[in-house]
């Protein structure tokens, strides 16, 4: 089981997760869309594609671009398609 949790509120929790560069990426349905704010940030990865980004917002306060996924990733990272990483401060645990 995975559990992402941002200021003592859980975000995500799935047992079926993607793994890739040490991070877990959750399946979008397991990820609670009620704490995620579309954010304008975008990065590219070379071999996953162009990444969006979410605040995570919980009781008000923003953790800026703290998830991020691939909307269409590159072939090689077809696996995390419609899932969902985090960062900066957010605790994952597996």
């Amino acid at each position: 089981m995975a559990r992402a949790s941002w200021n003592g509120t859980v975000i995500a929790e799935s047992d079926r997760f993607e793994l890739v560069e040490g991070n877990v990426y959750f399946p979008r349905a397991a990820v609670k869309p009620e704490y995620l704010r579309e954010a304008s940030k975008t990065t590219v990865c070379g071999w996953k594609g162009t990444a969006r980004y979410h605040d995570v917002v919980v009781d008000g306060k923003i953790n800026a671009g703290a998830a991020w996924y691939y909307p269409e990733p590159k072939d090689a990272a077809a696996n995390i398609r419609d899932h969902i990483a985090f960062w900066q401060g957010v605790a994952v645990e597996k």
